[in-house]
């Protein structure tokens, strides 16, 4: 099936825009150092989406929109690793105190943004993000992260379920290749959120910011 037999098939049935919210937080999902160091097997090559979630960070922070940043961590038993552990040869990279774990160059969370640790790829599973997000009175997710195929879908999808926005940046999630990524932003797209450029985010913050 081409790219124009496959929008034709989803035309009329998928793809209906949902639009921003008027309380976003900023969602920065498992930006960590295994995805950027060439010697581990999780190298995906993004520091292209780094750059780009780094932008919005700043648009965020000066909004005062709050950012909230994911990271998978395992006790050293990997007790709580699950099938999930089970089923990947890579996730040992995230038992606690790997240098792979660690935030790569320019990602600093500040003191007073949240670092949730999850063990699953949603952000929402298993953790207390979704009541902080209710508590806070967010409607809109702004993800951003990687993999896009892996715990940006999955975040997604339970953001959906959960009843907030899903917004996912295209020039902030990233893949180790092409074809996984552009296949999973297409059905996001479709399905589950809203898949917008970084630009229209960015406007979006400086708008939020000015009514707030």
């Amino acid at each position: 099936m081409t790219d124009q037999d496959l929008s034709s098939n989803y035309q009329g049935a998928f793809g209906k825009r949902i639009g921003f919210g008027k309380k976003p937080v900023l969602l920065m999902i498992d930006f960590v150092e295994a995805y950027f160091d060439r010697g581990c097997a999780l190298f995906a090559d993004v520091e292209d989406a780094l750059a780009s979630a780094l932008r919005l960070q700043a648009a965020a922070r000066a909004a005062d929109v709050p950012v909230i940043y994911t990271n998978v961590v395992y006790n050293k038993s990997v007790l709580n690793g699950g099938r999930f552990y089970q089923k990947s040869m890579t996730l040992h990279n995230f038992v606690e105190g790997s240098p792979m774990g660690a935030w790569p160059k320019g990602l600093v969370p500040r003191e007073d943004e949240l670092v949730i640790s999850k063990q699953y790829p949603s952000a929402f599973f298993g953790t207390s993000l979704a009541s902080t997000l209710t508590t806070l009175g967010i409607d809109t997710v702004i993800h951003t992260g990687v993999s896009t195929s892996g715990c940006v879908r999955a975040t997604c999808v339970d953001c959906c379920s959960h009843g907030f926005i899903p917004i996912i940046v295209r020039d902030a999630v990233g893949d180790r290749h092409p074809a996984p990524h552009e296949a999973n932003l297409f059905d996001m797209d479709a399905k589950y959120g809203d898949v917008v450029r970084e630009a229209e985010v960015i406007e979006y913050l400086k708008n939020i910011g000015k009514v707030s």
